[in-house]
């Protein structure tokens, strides 16, 4: 298809298609002559990934290009949604170096996951030392509540992830599915704590 087409079946403009290619966001098109390129059903993937992680995620153009870089560099899907997720969730931020905690040690023991480094783990010991230095408690049944409920979550958004995709699709549904659904998670959170509150003060007779 040419570039009108693909604008048209994409909803999006010719100038920001141009744009996507100048910034090495989306492939180039085979070469029909000097003015004019041809595109596939590929470039209609990447233009669908790119608007999902602009306008839903909220991603920079730098943000995406880092990410769609490692797709199209053939990066293997485990250090790809690595990636992806420390980008999504922004678990590089706060800065610093980070040290090792008991209470994440415990929880990777509890849940029998793979004792490696990485952002999401580093994400965790960070937030768990601010905790800490806040003088908020992290007794073990609640470690063990709070890992057991996650880990069944996670395990079934990564089987929903990987089911048979292709790369670009793989991206779309993770970086979607971890920003939608950390923002449900919350919502649901909120929720069950506003339930309990008002059960509880319901029942004792507080205003």
């Amino acid at each position: 298809m040419q570039l009108k087409e693909l604008s048209e079946l994409t909803g999006t403009s010719a100038a920001s298609i141009k744009y996507y290619l100048r910034e090495g966001l989306l492939p180039p098109g085979e070469s029909v002559h000097a003015t004019r390129a041809s595109y596939t059903r590929a470039h209609v993937d990447r233009l669908e990934l790119i608007r999902s992680l602009r306008q839903i995620v909220g991603l920079s153009i730098e943000q995406i290009r880092s990410i769609v870089k490692m797709a199209d560099d053939g990066v293997p899907h485990l250090a790809l949604l690595a990636h992806v997720q420390s980008v999504v969730l922004k678990l590089g931020t706060g800065g610093g170096e980070v040290g090792r905690t008991s209470a994440a040690d415990a929880v990777v023991r509890m849940r029998d996951w793979p004792d490696v480094h990485s952002d999401a783990r580093d994400a965790l010991n960070r937030h768990i030392s601010r905790m800490q230095e806040l003088g908020i408690e992290l007794p073990p049944d609640l470690l063990d509540q709070y890992s057991s409920a996650v880990d069944s979550i996670a395990g079934f958004d990564l089987t929903a992830t990987t089911r048979g995709q292709d790369t670009d699709r793989i991206i779309l549904t993770a970086a979607v599915g971890m920003h939608m659904h950390s923002e449900l998670m919350l919502k649901l959170l909120a929720l069950a704590q506003a339930s309990h509150a008002i059960r509880r003060l319901t029942i004792t007779g507080d205003p």
